[in-house]
């Protein structure tokens, strides 16, 4: 599995992107979450020749599959579309299914439908939680592709798998290249072994299989990348391997983002002011990637795999920005902070003004002065007050996510991207325009001004009218967060004048005490010497 996709190794005969997908049919899974509804909504307005897109969608919370569809066309990511191209969104078609269901819980016409039509995948659907427990990640992630491959293999025209992966996969490697790696074990073997063995025993023998790697998520998709390999005999195999994926740049929307993983979920913390401090390496790279550069450069990457469909080697693509316009966690942490004051939250328990750790016990120290003394005084005051407590289960939750995330922010990798740039350099003026991967164009301070707007309006539904009464809100927890610090302050002065002489006499008497004791150490010594 040593082997290295070159970029010059395959022939290009260039064909625009939106033409490499004219009059083509789709199978998408994982079309409802974030990155997903990216993927489908470029695909509808600028592939406008596109035949059809059959998504994958499941039943949900009592909600039926075919409501979930009607509503997921219904998204703001698709406004664009249903303002100047309505027929579009007539091309997206419902298979009813699921990845974790043997056969993807399919009927079989629409597996037979699908396997007679379809001639593109984008295998999308993963459980990205980190700390997942290894059962059921195996299952959506390790299996849920088995179900999907063995689908694609009855496919008679398909001409490209792309399977999104992510680049940390590797993440026990210090350079991360565009090939193949070996799965840390055999797919199959940890597929039935999660089959078989009950979650809890499978817990205990999750550290010693994880070995290096640091969670479930990053083991998982390394062993998927070890199955989808196994297949490139039988079809075309494309794996693409985005870094931290975050925000859109400019589409479907500047700033637009779903859920609260990763940086999101920090940002919130902080914003909210129960973030104080986080262990990171301010000199590393973040490797940020806005969602929108991400699926464009996935979109041309399966054009790419369709031209060379002949070819059975897999191709690789590390979807990452590789030192062009390079971000340190502490630059993004200063522009996210000077941002956020700008544009601050409409509800915080305190001031935000956290900071990055270098040092894992100066952190530490701060965390249990700055995160857990505060939440105990709380919990303590409600239960007082005869109200429910939570800021130690908040506290909780926070260090645990902290946790899985400092290994990310205190390591630094090298992620080649040499096909994700010749890709580019391959591409038409036009085609750049419409699927722009470019990542020296991303103008850092700006971009953060939307993720935040973004994250206020989008996730926590704040509106831009409630920013003025937020920056009131900051006036009032910043001069609150300066008097605290001032009564602390104070407080140590008058405890060290009020006992300045019981500090001082303790010290004292612990170096007369020290004096003495080394004197009688000493005489007896010269008394034995002068007898001698």
């Amino acid at each position: 599995m040593e082997q290295t996709m070159s970029p010059h190794r395959h022939q290009h005969h260039y064909r625009s992107v939106p033409d490499s997908y004219a009059g083509r049919t789709l199978f998408i899974t994982g079309a409802t979450g974030f990155m997903g509804k990216v993927l489908v909504e470029k695909l509808l307005r600028d592939c406008v020749d596109i035949k059809c897109i059959y998504l994958l969608i499941r039943t949900k919370k009592g909600v039926d599959a075919a409501q979930r569809r009607d509503d997921y066309l219904k998204h703001l990511v698709f406004n664009r579309i249903r303002e100047t191209n309505r027929s579009q969104l007539d091309k997206v078609k419902l298979v009813r299914g699921d990845i974790l269901a043997d056969e993807l819980g399919m009927s079989q016409p629409d597996r037979a439908e699908l396997v007679e039509n379809v001639e593109i995948i984008f295998h999308c659907a993963a459980n990205v939680r980190f700390d997942q427990e290894l059962k059921l990640a195996v299952n959506i992630n390790t299996n849920g592709t088995l179900r999907v491959l063995k689908l694609a293999e009855q496919m008679r025209r398909l001409m490209a798998f792309v399977h999104v992966s992510t680049a940390y996969c590797q993440c026990n490697e210090d350079v991360v290249e565009e090939r193949a790696y070996p799965p840390p074990h055999n797919p199959l073997g940890i597929s039935k072994l999660a089959d078989i063995v009950d979650s809890e025993v499978l817990d205990m023998v999750t550290p010693s299989l994880l070995n290096t790697l640091p969670n479930t998520y990053a083991y998982t998709k390394a062993l998927t990348e070890g199955l989808v390999y196994s297949y490139r005999d039988r079809f075309p195999i494309a794996i693409a391997r985005p870094t931290i994926v975050i925000a859109a740049w400019k589409e479907p929307l500047p700033g637009w983002i779903e859920g609260t993983n990763g940086p999101t979920g920090l940002m919130i913390g902080g914003g909210r002011g129960v973030i104080r401090s986080m262990h990171c390496n301010p000199a590393y790279e973040t490797d940020l990637m806005p969602v929108d550069i991400t699926m464009n450069a996935i979109i041309v990457f399966a054009a790419e795999r369709m031209i060379n469909q002949n070819d059975r080697e897999v191709m690789y693509c590390n979807v990452s920005g590789a030192n062009v316009n390079p971000l340190t966690w502490g630059e993004a942490l200063e522009t996210g902070k000077k941002k956020f004051y700008e544009n601050p939250l409409s509800f915080a328990l305190w001031y935000p003004d956290g900071s990055i750790k270098s040092s894992y016990y100066y952190h530490m120290l701060c965390v249990i002065l700055f995160h857990y003394l505060p939440a105990y005084l709380i919990d303590f005051a409600l239960i007082v007050l005869r109200r429910k407590p939570f800021m130690i289960k908040i506290q909780k939750r926070i260090s645990q996510g902290l946790e899985v995330l400092q290994y990310y922010t205190t390591k630094v990798w090298v992620f080649k991207n040499d096909n994700m740039r010749a890709m580019y350099s391959r591409l038409s003026e036009e085609d750049r325009d419409k699927f722009y991967f470019d990542m020296s164009h991303v103008h850092w301070p700006t971009y953060f001004v939307n993720y935040i707007l973004g994250v206020r309006l989008f996730v926590l539904n704040e509106s831009p009218e409630t920013l003025p009464r937020a920056r009131k809100l900051l006036k009032k927890l910043y001069i609150m967060d300066k008097l605290v610090q001032a009564m602390v302050y104070a407080l140590i002065f008058w405890l060290a004048y009020c006992y300045w002489d019981v500090v001082i006499g303790a010290i004292q008497f612990v170096f007369d005490s020290a004096i003495e004791g080394v004197r009688k150490a000493i005489i007896p010594t010269k008394t034995l010497s002068t007898r001698v």
